[in-house]
């Protein structure tokens, strides 16, 4: 293929997948985003090829592993709303663990042995606020945490019985924009805290709501580890580079290091804006973690990765950027 290796992305006309496209666009890579976009929007693919389809339907799996031939595998597409995964879990066991499985079936039948799964701090659970790193045991307490362990034990048998060489990434809460505005982050509905707190703060929801203020945590409020979204996709990069050069299968963790409570988040982006977010107090949802905070020594160390826009102030900034521009459309 000329003009570089493809690399097919999963979930590519999504959030995190799209600025992982222009990551590896930017290293010389082809991204072909395969999407079904259920949540994904065909604006937000710039860099590359879209082959709309659904993991769940196996001969369309097939059939773009054999227009594209890629060299890699960057697995981004799921089921991700913790609550909805509350209410229906058996939807999230088949629909990402079975996409998972064809996507991994048909890749190896292809001769595609080089895999970068997007997997999730949610596989650890509720553990009392402790700093997780990668041999954190992991417990999760809701069906789309669950679903996740349960690929990456997928990615991790096809590595031993058919050579499927792997990085997996275990990240935190994701945040921001392409600081270039090609892309950033547009979910219907919205759940993400960030985009929340910037759209009641422009007027396009009446207020924000504060889910729970009775946690086990200074302030009363869910304590995250929030990640630029770029950072995130550089990580990636550096994670087809470890494959390309060679190297073991490993599990690496995505964060800042850091934990900030809702009221923290509020706080930071009422200096950002110079603006207070409308609020209202609502109770806690279920299958929501108290604190989750990530330990990243091993990315730092062995990949030398650096989060470097991962800062309250730069996500909410480039988060404010992003959501002053025009929306995408069906």
């Amino acid at each position: 293929m000329q003009g570089g290796d493809a690399v097919l992305v999963t979930g590519g006309a999504g959030y995190i997948g799209a600025h992982a496209c222009k990551a590896l666009a930017r290293a010389g890579f082809i991204p072909v985003a395969f999407d079904n976009l259920s949540t994904g929007w065909a604006e937000a693919v710039k860099f590359g090829p879209l082959v709309e389809g659904d993991l769940m339907d196996r001969a369309a799996v097939e059939a773009v592993f054999a227009e594209f031939r890629p060299v890699a595998v960057m697995h981004f597409a799921a089921l991700s709303l913790v609550g909805d995964s509350m209410k229906d879990p058996g939807r999230y066991w088949r629909v990402n663990v079975g996409g998972a499985l064809n996507l991994i079936e048909s890749a190896v039948a292809a001769g595609c042995l080089k895999m970068v799964f997007s997997s999730t701090c949610a596989t650890y659970g509720d553990q009392d606020g402790v700093v997780l790193d990668e041999d954190t045991v992991q417990r999760p307490i809701n069906a789309y945490g669950a679903s996740k362990r349960a690929i990456e034990e997928i990615v991790q048998n096809f590595g031993q019985s058919h050579g499927l060489r792997h990085v997996i990434f275990r990240y935190f809460n994701v945040a921001g924009a392409d600081p270039d505005g090609d892309v950033g982050e547009q979910h219907m509905p919205e759940t993400h805290l960030i985009p929340l707190m910037l759209d009641a703060i422009e007027g396009r929801r009446p207020a924000l709501t504060l889910h729970g203020t009775d946690y086990p945590t200074p302030d009363g409020t869910c304590v995250r580890d929030y990640v630029h979204v770029s950072d995130l996709a550089a990580a990636h990069v550096l994670g087809l580079r470890w494959l390309n050069d060679g190297k073991a299968n490993r599990v690496f963790n995505l964060g800042s290091g850091r934990g900030f409570s809702v009221r923290e988040v509020l706080d930071a982006s009422r200096v950002v804006t110079n603006r207070d977010v409308p609020l209202v107090i609502g109770g806690r949802r279920a299958g929501d973690a108290a604190a989750l905070v990530s330990g990243s020594a091993r990315a730092s160390e062995e990949l030398g990765w650096q989060p470097e826009r991962s800062t309250l102030p730069q996500m909410i900034t480039d988060a404010l950027a992003w959501s002053k521009k025009p929306r995408f459309r069906r």
